[in-house]
């Protein structure tokens, strides 16, 4: 399928298609959900593909720097210094950091509603370190990572 077919399947245009194929933009959900339609695959596909790109072996010093990244997910601060610091520095920071920034601004957001309502909070918080830590030690093992429910505040 060319890229004109499939802007035209999805109702789009050709350059959204180009700018999400070379990484210049990070597709919105609906999107890809549409594009994964027109290509009749599962979204996960596109997903875990964009996710396995994040995560390319990487130098050592590099790698634990990404650890601390992710690790970093539990403060909002350390992990916006970190990534307003290193993005330039180090390539995977860019787009790793946007990652996790994005899925803390996300869960802030679905958290500061449900404030007064009892238990809600604890669930959040538990999730939020659940997913952390999870993608922490995948980082650390060179695996793709995935932060779910995450909406795109910061682009990388």
């Amino acid at each position: 399928m060319t890229q004109q077919e499939l802007a035209t399947e999805i109702k789009s245009n050709v350059r959204t298609i180009q700018r999400i194929e070379s990484g210049e933009v990070n597709a919105r959900l609906f999107t890809l959900k549409a594009i994964a339609a027109a290509l009749d695959i599962e979204l996960e596909t596109l997903t875990n593909e964009r996710n396995s790109e994040t995560t390319m072996p990487v130098a050592r010093a590099s790698k634990n720097f990404l650890i601390w990244l992710h690790l970093s997910g539990f403060l909002l601060l350390p992990t916006l210094l970190i990534w307003f610091f290193e993005k330039d520095k180090i390539k995977e920071v860019r787009q790793q950091g946007a990652d996790v920034i994005n899925f803390q601004l996300s869960m802030l957001a679905i958290l500061i509603p449900c404030l007064a309502l009892p238990f809600i909070p604890l669930l959040i918080a538990l999730f939020t370190s659940a997913v952390i830590l999870i993608n922490t030690v995948k980082v650390s093992k060179e695996k793709p990572y995935h932060y779910p429910i995450t909406i795109s505040f910061v682009k990388p």
